[in-house]
């Protein structure tokens, strides 16, 4: 029987992140943005009290896209969805298990969001990020770990959002996980980064030893296709088996251009060495075309979705149309990843092919990564997009004694190499010994007196 838990407090707090180097995706370049701190205080049947946290970017035009909105309006988005959630979780007083608060409150959180113009991805993420600190307060109150606690549903996880599956589904999926020691890094090459010489494709510096290269797309296939040939020549110098991904971030318009990329990938002797290693392709559509656009002849070559992961059903919706896999991200909802991976093993048994991927949206050093990677690494995604690293500088505006604590509490995952304190990648890979701490992977907390409250949204959202 999973324990039950009363909440007793919901805090926000955010501080901001200045990036080392523009990161282009879609039609967006983001230079900075804040990041998102959860604090909560539990009640644990006959356990006591206990605090827990998460953390996360607020990502500017990727929850939310729409071109009417402006970057500052899509962030105001999340804010609000992180509020409404708030009121909704508060508001069950009795005692529950995490998953009974989850699932209980996700139908109102999203019908509510709605009501007030905030699209189901960005609705999606209030709830994320309570659920992430809600689950490290209560194994720290149960002082167990993520990976053990979850091997034995600690959260208390279910089949009433996916009816698809069946309790015993959950239950011996989460049962048989054994977490993975390492996972390997997806360097990403965003939109404006470079691909030649120093800082680019092949600069052991910028990949960090990395065998697995995830190239965003911007719609165009003409374009895209040049700049895939000019990478796919970067990686062939670089002497190790490489694989790639390719994402789009909803970017091409229709199935026809789709269409016109891919028959560049499968017939142009340029694109060859990017054919070669690709894995998949992420997400090519606008979620609202994605769902009414089966993929045909070209489901054979491998789609995932991502932004159009913003609800239980729609992994089964999307592999209706074709797709074989969907995206892992603690931002979308770690329950909803974890039940995905179920559906993806339980597909797979047959001999089919669905899989769940790791992708970051920028996860900072810190609290972030770490709940990240141990989610990715228990439901075993053995490569994960990276790209945090990248594009801040280390620990970027968190104060120096934070930065040393989460360094000193988790030396696989971060090092000095005398220009501050950085995540630390070995051959191209992240190591996940010491997420196996009491709590939600992680043995330290925020310096939560260096923090600002979250600000209010500003956007008239009604």
């Amino acid at each position: 029987m999973a324990p039950r838990l009363k909440l007793r407090e919901i805090a926000f707090f955010e501080r901001p992140v200045h990036f080392a180097r523009p990161f282009r995706f879609g039609a967006i370049t983001i230079n900075a943005t804040p990041q998102l701190y959860v604090r909560v205080e539990i009640e644990v049947e006959g356990r006591g009290s206990a605090v827990g946290a998460s953390a996360e970017l607020l990502v500017p035009k990727w929850f939310d896209k729409r071109p009417e909105l402006s970057p500052a309006q899509t962030v105001d988005g999340l804010r609000r969805s992180l509020e409404i959630a708030r009121g909704l979780y508060l508001a069950r007083t009795g005692f529950l298990t995490a998953f009974d608060l989850h699932a209980s409150c996700i139908g109102a959180q999203i019908a509510t969001c709605a009501k007030k113009n905030i699209p189901a991805l960005a609705a999606a993420y209030g709830p994320a990020e309570i659920d992430k600190a809600i689950l490290d307060a209560l194994l720290r109150a149960m002082d167990t770990n993520f990976f053990d606690g979850m091997a034995g549903n600690i959260a208390g996880i279910d089949a009433r959002l996916s009816p698809d599956l069946k309790e015993t589904d959950i239950a011996q999926f989460l049962a048989g996980r054994k977490p993975l020691p390492r996972v390997a890094i997806r360097h990403t090459v965003g939109l404006d980064d470079t691909v030649e010489g120093e800082g680019g494709v092949a600069d052991a510096r910028e990949n960090a030893g990395a065998s697995y290269f995830k190239l965003k797309l911007s719609g165009d296939p003409a374009a895209d296709a040049a700049r895939l040939a000019r990478i796919g020549k970067e990686l062939d110098t670089l002497g190790r088996g490489t694989k790639v991904t390719l994402d789009a971030n909803e970017q091409y318009a229709d199935i026809a251009s789709l269409h016109a990329l891919i028959d560049r990938l499968d017939h142009d002797a340029a694109l060859r060495s990017i054919a070669s290693r690709l894995l998949y392709v992420e997400q090519p559509m606008p979620r609202d075309i994605t769902r009414q656009s089966p993929l045909g002849s070209l489901a054979a070559h491998g789609f995932i979705i991502d932004e159009a992961d913003d609800s239980y059903d729609a992994f089964p919706a999307a592999r209706a149309l074709g797709y074989c896999g969907i995206s892992s991200k603690s931002c979308k909802g770690l329950y909803k990843s974890i039940v995905n991976a179920t559906r993806a093993a339980k597909w797979s048994a047959g001999g089919a092919r669905f899989f769940v991927t790791g992708e970051d949206l920028t996860c900072q050093a810190g609290l972030a990564v770490q709940q990240d990677l141990a989610l990715g690494a228990f439901i075993g995604v053995t490569h994960a997009e990276r790209n945090g690293h990248h594009y801040v500088d280390g620990f970027g505006d968190t104060p120096v004694a934070e930065a040393q604590a989460f360094a000193a509490a988790h030396p696989d995952l971060y090092a000095d190499a005398g220009q501050g304190i950085r995540l630390s990648i070995h051959d191209g890979d992240l190591l996940t010994g010491s997420l196996a701490t009491t709590g939600f992977a992680t043995s330290v907390h925020p310096d939560w007196s260096a923090l600002a409250p979250l600000e209010q949204p500003k956007s008239p959202w009604e």
